[in-house]
């Protein structure tokens, strides 16, 4: 169950402020040279560090303390994080997690919008149950109360600003590839919310698509928080989940949003306008791969498919 969470270092109060180094990493279309277009080198399972290691990190460690727990499927835990005041990130960005006693270094992507850490000071994170010492940490050991740092890295992300042109959104997730494109789906609601209430001063937000991939229905992160904001918003965001193995009756609440098998080329397309188009890829390497060849195949440029490949 969920905690009320606020910031509960007094010592991470007096730390000195700080600026991070360097101008504002801006939120850009990026090229076929970018990071974000990485490919596993060798077969050896390359630590966290070592996979991200030409990505954009931010200087400073943060204090920050596990506030709520719950479990989000039967192999997800997520965690709700007390962050420093100084703490910012970008819808999609990710974090090195620093365990007291645990040697190697997490890497997680956040699955809550830069708006909850304004509005509630936390963040959140989805971690898939694995051997790998962070994430066994995660499931075996972690507590409310529990005490690590965080740093923000990545390439990843969208943040436009108000005055950069309208883009339809296409987001394609594999498993627990969702976490990044479910924050960038929140924070895209917290645009349009704030777009409303600006009378159209903010960022345009156009239109989003999210096509989701998973084994059963069961495995879909955030399945009803995405249908909700579906049902909210029918004019500007959709979502199709697809299931690969479904064995039990489908919930008859996501009925209507489930399609059996994979991603198809006919829903890519009827979802790709090459001018307008811009597609955020997180998953295993085989779905980012065919689903990148069937958006070239489809005219969208190399330079609109933005994705993240860890795995």
């Amino acid at each position: 169950m969920n905690v009320s969470c606020g910031f509960v270092s007094a010592a991470a109060r007096s730390f000195t402020r700080w600026s991070p180094a360097g101008a504002r990493f801006c939120w850009r279309l990026l090229g076929p040279a970018s990071t974000s277009r990485r490919n596993m080198s060798s077969k050896r399972q390359a630590d966290h560090l070592e996979r991200t290691a030409s990505n954009y990190r931010q200087i400073a460690l943060y204090p920050a303390q596990v506030c709520g727990i719950v479990n989000e499927s039967e192999t997800v835990k997520r965690l709700r994080i007390a962050v420093h005041p100084d703490f910012t990130f970008k819808a999609g960005q990710w974090v090195d997690l620093f365990i007291p006693g645990v040697d190697k270094v997490g890497g997680f992507s956040m699955c809550s919008s830069p708006g909850l850490l304004q509005r509630e000071g936390v963040v959140e994170l989805a971690v898939k149950y694995t051997k790998h010492p962070p994430a066994h940490w995660v499931h075996t050991m972690c507590t409310v109360g529990s005490q690590v740092d965080m740093r923000v890295g990545g390439d990843f992300f969208f943040d436009p600003s108000p005055s950069d042109p309208s883009v339809d959104l296409l987001l394609v997730a594999g498993g627990v590839g969702i976490n990044p494109l479910y924050s960038i789906l929140l924070h895209t609601a917290d645009l349009l919310q704030l777009s409303h209430a600006s009378d159209g001063r903010d960022y345009s937000v156009g239109a989003t698509h999210l096509c989701y991939s998973a084994k059963n229905t069961t495995e879909l992160l955030f399945k009803r928080s995405i249908v909700e904001t579906c049902q909210q918003f029918p004019d500007k965001f959709s979502c199709h989940f697809h299931v690969t193995q479904q064995r039990a009756e489908v919930d008859p609440h996501l009925q209507p949003f489930v399609r059996s098998g994979r991603i198809t080329e006919e829903e890519l397309q009827a979802h790709v306008n090459p001018q307008r188009t811009l597609c955020y890829i997180c998953g295993p390497p085989p779905i980012i791969e065919a689903v990148s060849k069937t958006l070239t195949d489809l005219g969208l440029p190399e330079d609109r498919i933005i994705f993240e490949k860890w795995w």
